[in-house]
């Protein structure tokens, strides 16, 4: 668990643990979002193209047709809107 402390003036560092493990650098914005029990969620929504690339790029792993990726768009939208 990591602690942060709140400033007179509503700024907060978030601990190095935390920034590590969401891999937030110097500029990254982040979006923090109040659920229904009260709680504050942190996202980063800064992500650059390397990142994406990094994530989805898989040396010796077969193309995903276009067709396929965008039925997997269209069940997650679908899934997340319901």
């Amino acid at each position: 668990m990591a602690i942060a402390t709140l400033t007179t003036k509503g700024q907060v560092t978030i601990p190095k643990e935390i920034r590590d493990s969401l891999h937030l650098h110097t500029g990254d914005r982040i979006d923090i979002v109040v659920n229904d029990r009260g709680e504050a969620v942190i996202r980063p929504i800064s992500l650059k193209v390397d990142d994406v690339f990094r994530r989805l790029h898989r040396p010796g792993r077969a193309a995903v047709p276009l067709a396929a990726t965008d039925e997997a768009i269209r069940t997650r939208l679908r899934d997340t809107f319901k």
